[in-house]
Parts: C-alpha cells; structure tokens; sequence
C-alpha cells in the first residue's frame, strides 16, 4: 500500500462546524447523521481519522477556514472579521487537542516532516497522523501582526481569496484585482517565507498575483478549465506558468470539477459515470503539458462542503484513494510516476520550502 499525502483537507470545519468526532469510524459517523438534513452531505462523509489510516494517508494539508462576507454578499460567512479571526482560532483549538489526544500531530518544517514520514512507515499503527497547517482564505487576518502570531502557531501556507470578493483578492465566482490590501498580504506572505495557494483567486487576481509574489507557489486542489470549462478551474496558460514557476497543482476529487455538466443537488455520481479514473484525465492533461509527472499531487477536498453524493461512485471513504495506483498502472503510469502523485511530488516540495 503507498504512503498518500493529500494536500487539501477541511478537517476543523467538519469538527467544528460539522459536529463530526473525526476519531470516530465513517460508518458511526454517518450512523449519527441518519436524522439529520441541514446538510445535503449529512450521512455521507467520507474521511475520518481511522479512514486516514486505513488508507496510509499519513499526512496532509489541514485548513482553517472562516469566510468574512461584506453586507449584500450573499454567500455565507462570518459578519465580521473578528468573528472570521475568532472562528479560526476555535479551528486551531480543535487541532491543538487533537493534538493532546495524540491523533495528530503538526508539521512545522522540513526535519519534521522527514522525521514523521520516517517514523509513519516505520510504525503505521502507533505514529500520530502528520498535518501541516493551511489558511483557505485570508479574510481572517485582521492585520500583518496576526499573520505573524498564526505563522509562529504553524501556518505554513495560504490562499489569499476563497469564493466571492474578499478582503485581499477576489476568488471563485467573482471578478477583481488585488489592490493594496492584497500586495501588502502578498509581500508579508513573501516575507514570511509561506507557500502561497493560489486556489480560488479568480483569473485577474490569479495574474496579478503572480506578477507581484515571488516566493514558493502551489494550488492545493484545482484541476484543468479545458476538460471542465468553469474559473474554478485553471486553463492552460496559468498551468503552464504554474508548471515555469515549479508549482505542484493537487487533484480535486469534488465531481463538478472532475467532469462537465455535473449538476449540484441533481446529478448522481453512478449515473454520470463518475468514477475516480475520471480524475487520471486531468492528472494526464497536467502530465502532457509538463512533459512529465513531477507537477502533480492529490488535494482531494473531501467532505469539504460535500459527501459521497458527490464525489466518484467508486470512492465509499477517502481510504479509496488507493486505488489509483493500480488505476494509473493501467493507464501506463510507471511505478515512480505513481509516487511522484501520490506523495513525492508533494513532500519534496514541502521540503525544499518549510522552514529548515
């Protein structure tokens, strides 16, 4: 079984907001969920603590997220950002007893993460879960002073914007620049020496971004405009700026961006032939345009707003991702292509830009 490094999970905000105990198994945690419908993914979650280990996830990208939303924006979210800041800060609790619990444990620069991928393959069934942490969205940031208290409580990575118009830049579904908010943030983020995610920035506050930061760059789950024609998605220019800058762009396994036409609420993944092979067809588009598999990573995005009634029909829990080994080995991907997606490509770069 390889060793998965998934480099996009909501984790506090399924505990949180949620309410699920993530040490639970998914099978208990759906059971819980039978009487509930405030969600349309209510009993089908997909990732767990057990799930994580079944499936030799043993380490991943873990978020905070708190969306501040300015009067007449629709979209929900916190009504200031204070409260956004405070929310985070709830999350972070939430993985600091995690933590105490010994289920998980944060990775906070390079000889960590060595160590901990050492001691995972070592003793799978004693080591904590390895996660480092990641701000999806920064409305929450209040001011360049808290970016440098959540950076010493081991932020290691962000994403400027999430959906709509935020504080710093504009994300999904919405259109603007970065203005002076933003290149403040960015030069702080430079500063810093964080990984910036560029996930979710809308076209021109993707460009701008990129003429202005200079420092390391990823998109932690994001897959290609040309097979799923949204802005959500990246076309194949900004994959191959991404691929010059030496990117690493993690698959998204949400189904409206792993195939066309996929109506939220309506669409049913069997029905749709939505299988996890349906994300290999982006895997081999970024592949193609890099000439070969050192750009590619998972950033699954399970149970991020959704469950298994959106995701491939094939994948009952997030331990499922294992089978795109043998998935890839059909599609005539070489053993060490593999681990490239699957974790190398991935780790190697946390290496080279955590902290030594």
């Amino acid at each position: 079984m390889k060793f998965i490094f998934d480099a996009h999970l909501d984790l506090s905000m399924n505990a949180l907001e949620w309410n699920r105990d993530l040490r639970l198994p998914i099978h208990s945690i759906r059971k819980g969920e039978t009487s509930m419908q405030d969600l349309p993914d209510r009993s089908r979650g997909t990732v767990s603590f057990p799930s994580l280990r079944h499936g030799n996830i043993g380490l991943c990208v873990a978020t905070l997220i708190a969306r501040y939303v300015k009067p007449k924006n629709p979209l929900p979210g916190w009504n200031s950002p204070e409260q956004a800041w405070a929310q985070t800060q709830g999350q972070l609790a939430w993985y600091e007893e995690m933590e105490f619990q010994k289920e998980i444990i944060q990775i906070k620069n390079s000889q960590e993460l060595k160590q901990h991928i050492k001691g995972w393959e070592e003793k799978l069934l004693n080591v904590p879960l390895g996660y480092i942490l990641s701000l999806e969205g920064a409305d929450s940031i209040l001011s360049m002073e808290h970016l440098e208290i959540m950076y010493e409580r081991g932020l290691r990575a962000i994403g400027p914007a999430h959906y709509g118009p935020g504080t710093y830049a504009f994300g999904t579904d919405s259109a603007g620049g970065i203005g002076e908010k933003g290149k403040t943030l960015l030069k702080k983020i430079e500063e810093l020496g964080l990984i910036l995610d560029v996930t979710h920035l809308c076209d021109q506050s993707f460009w701008e971004t990129l003429n202005v930061y200079k420092g390391p760059i990823w998109a932690s789950h994001s897959n290609c405009r040309k097979l799923v024609p949204n802005e959500r998605q990246f076309d194949d220019k900004q994959i191959k700026v991404l691929l010059k800058r030496g990117a690493i762009i993690g698959m998204a396994f949400d189904a409206w961006m792993m195939i066309p036409k996929w109506q939220r609420g309506i669409s049913q993944p069997k029905e749709n032939g939505l299988k996890i092979e349906s994300i290999v067809n982006h895997i081999d588009h970024v592949c193609q345009l890099a000439g070969n598999s050192n750009h590619v990573m998972i950033g699954s995005d399970l149970d991020g707003g959704f469950g298994n009634e959106q995701c491939p029909s094939d994948l009952d829990t997030i331990a499922d991702l294992q089978k795109l080994d043998k998935i890839l080995n059909k599609r005539g991907y070489s053993e060490n292509d593999i681990k490239n997606i699957l974790s190398k490509n991935g780790v190697a770069f946390l290496v080279n830009h955590l902290p030594k």
